[in-house]
């Protein structure tokens, strides 16, 4: 279970370290409900939550970098895209559908020797990209 004195040391020392100005430290999930977001993201990723409060969730991404999930009423429209590298696209997508999601796009060459993509929407609506250099 991911210690929350832990994660807001290491996510404060970054803040004070060169090199990370401008870069992403923290990046947010929206979740109509921060059970089933948990769950499935939990049980697609390997991530660790840690409730935060009724509204939200921290998670950690083991060798990257961890974010949060909060509660929303309604799914907002997706105003940025996140990917997630993955090794398999086909087998991830797979999982997100055997786990309650739905695949927006499947695994597509992005060209110019850049990998490949795929999209899909969580149980709760959030649309997610994954990214594969294969």
């Amino acid at each position: 279970m991911l210690q929350l004195s832990s994660w807001t040391t290491t996510y404060n020392s970054l803040w004070q370290q060169e090199g990370y100005v401008n870069s992403l430290v923290h990046w947010e999930i929206p979740s109509t409900d921060l059970r089933a977001s948990s769950d499935f993201y939990g049980r697609l990723f390997g991530w660790r939550f840690q409730p935060w409060s009724d509204e939200y969730a921290l998670f950690e991404v083991e060798g990257g970098v961890g974010g949060g999930i909060s509660k929303v009423e309604r799914m907002p429209e997706p105003c940025i895209q996140v990917y997630i590298e993955v090794p398999d696209i086909p087998a991830c997508l797979a999982q997100v559908e055997a786990l309650g999601g739905r695949t927006l796009q499947p695994k597509t060459e992005i060209g110019g020797e850049m990998g490949y993509y795929a999209t899909f929407e969580d149980p709760c609506g959030c649309q997610i990209g994954l990214w594969s250099a294969a």
